[in-house]
């Protein structure tokens, strides 16, 4: 494959990030080699309980250990990330830096996923405020009696 800009494999070499961060935590492009997609439904802020917590912050942190329990019960973490879309209801200026700091706690020392952030009028339910979706690029499966 023939392209410019930083590359830097993960994940088993099934990766390949492409280009140079522009934006801080974010990757231009993921190449995925090999294995097999899953996408990930749209995570709202909701607890194992059903409870939802108040306030923009709280509900990304929420949101984000959502999708942080999806990726486990899928034998992945957060360097098998591809995508990650983050969908927030009022989108302001002043909301970007919760948006990153949640992100950035979430993605830890992983080299960042390509991601957009998409300010959205309302989402499923009154008061929910912020809605994650991702795509994870998992290990090709064992083929049993192979």
């Amino acid at each position: 494959m023939s392209t410019s800009g930083t590359r830097e494999r993960t994940a088993g070499g099934r990766l390949t990030h492409v280009g140079d961060e522009v934006i801080p935590g974010v990757s231009p492009a993921v190449v995925v080699e090999g294995g097999r997609l899953a996408y990930l439904s749209g995570h709202v802020p909701l607890d194992a309980g059903g409870r939802l917590p108040e306030g923009f912050g709280a509900q990304i942190d929420q949101a984000f250990d959502n999708v942080a329990d999806t990726l486990h019960r899928l034998g992945a973490g957060v360097g098998d990330l591809v995508r990650v879309t983050v969908f927030a209801v009022g989108l302001t200026p002043d909301l970007v830096p919760l948006v990153r700091g949640a992100r950035d706690r979430f993605i830890g020392d992983a080299v960042p996923p390509s991601s957009a952030l998409i300010g959205v009028d309302a989402l499923f339910q009154p008061g929910v405020l912020v809605e994650i979706d991702a795509v994870v690029s998992l290990p090709p499966a064992e083929r049993q009696g192979s």
